[in-house]
């Protein structure tokens, strides 16, 4: 994807933006009505909204810029830092969710216009909703960890919405006061758990994790198209950088092949791995296959999951390769 393409994504952060400010609006009347600690966490999960919102439009932004003299690989990985104070964000709304909930529960209080409240309340998960679905489309489709998570931040917020409607109706219609406080904390939990989970993802992607093991998986079939007796791999590494892939391969062939004979095989390589994931920088490395040499780099530790892992040739398979016979 081109810069100016990964510009476009900020109109979605736009989006998000806009939505975090009309959901603080309907929230917050809704609990000046009713009075529901439930509502009060709600609009503050929509506040946190408004915070994240404008932290992944940063983001964005800068993700957005080319690679330059001082950024090689470009600037994707300023979206795990928005993930991560997304992630974060959603910690802190589900820890005042909870303390608000345990005040409340020790003294719990008479709700007023509930039926109102609720409306309210629902028209914003409507709003929520529909952003929360689109961002997670557009951010799993242009793999833009920051839109995915900006969309499921909406998405708890959309689940704080319904534990609180669920318990301010029942509240209403059964006069249990404290089961509003109760609903509230159990959400809090929920939230508290999706925070870690973005959080774990985010982290994982500044320390230069591996791909996917599907991912993974891909470019070992890409591979073993290619492996043969006189064409084998190792030292596979990968690692991603926001919407961008990463792979690195070692590809071992004859010494006796031209150069030309070998670059035009890494160029298939590369191809294959690039059409299979789009949007992926490939980098191999062509050594002798018959050189022991060749294969002291597999301690440096590659990411393996071939089923069938390549092994140094012995002095009989180095003989007849140098003979001419396969190696």
């Amino acid at each position: 994807m081109t810069a100016t393409a990964r510009g476009r994504l900020t109109r979605f952060a736009w989006l998000s933006i806009a939505a975090a400010l009309a959901t603080i609006a309907l929230k917050t009347s809704a609990f000046a009505i009713t009075g529901s600690v439930g509502l009060l966490s709600d609009a503050m999960e929509s506040v946190v909204n408004l915070v994240a919102a404008v932290v992944a439009l940063a983001a964005l932004t800068v993700a957005a810029r080319p690679a330059d003299d001082t950024h090689h690989y470009g600037h994707g990985k300023a979206e795990y830092f928005s993930a991560a104070v997304e992630g974060a964000m959603i910690l802190v709304a589900a820890l005042l969710i909870v303390i608000s909930a345990a005040e409340r529960l020790i003294h719990p209080q008479a709700l007023q216009s509930v039926g109102v409240g609720l409306a309210i309340t629902a028209l914003a998960s409507v709003i929520n909703l529909a952003v929360g679905l689109l961002l997670i489309r557009v951010g799993k489709q242009h793999r833009s960890i920051t839109l995915e998570a900006d969309g499921k931040h909406l998405m708890t917020d959309v689940w704080t919405s319904v534990g609180v409607i669920i318990g301010v109706a029942l509240v209403w219609l059964t006069g249990w006061e404290r089961l509003d406080p109760i609903i509230a904390l159990c959400v809090g939990v929920n939230i508290l758990w999706t925070g870690y989970h973005l959080v774990s993802r985010s982290t994982a992607g500044l320390m230069d994790a591996a791909l996917p093991r599907a991912d993974l998986m891909t470019i070992e079939s890409v591979l073993e198209r290619h492996r043969c007796d006189t064409v084998q791999f190792h030292a596979l590494r990968t690692r991603e950088s926001g919407h961008h892939r990463f792979v690195s391969v070692h590809v071992l062939v004859p010494g006796d092949w031209s150069v030309q004979r070998g670059h035009d095989l890494l160029e298939e390589l590369e191809a294959d791995i690039v059409d299979r994931l789009p949007g992926t920088t490939v980098e191999t490395h062509l050594e002798p296959l018959e050189d022991p040499a060749s294969w002291r780099d597999v301690e440096l530790g590659p990411d393996r999951v071939s089923a069938r892992p390549a092994t140094p040739p012995s002095d009989e398979d180095e003989h007849t390769a140098s003979s001419g016979g396969p190696a």
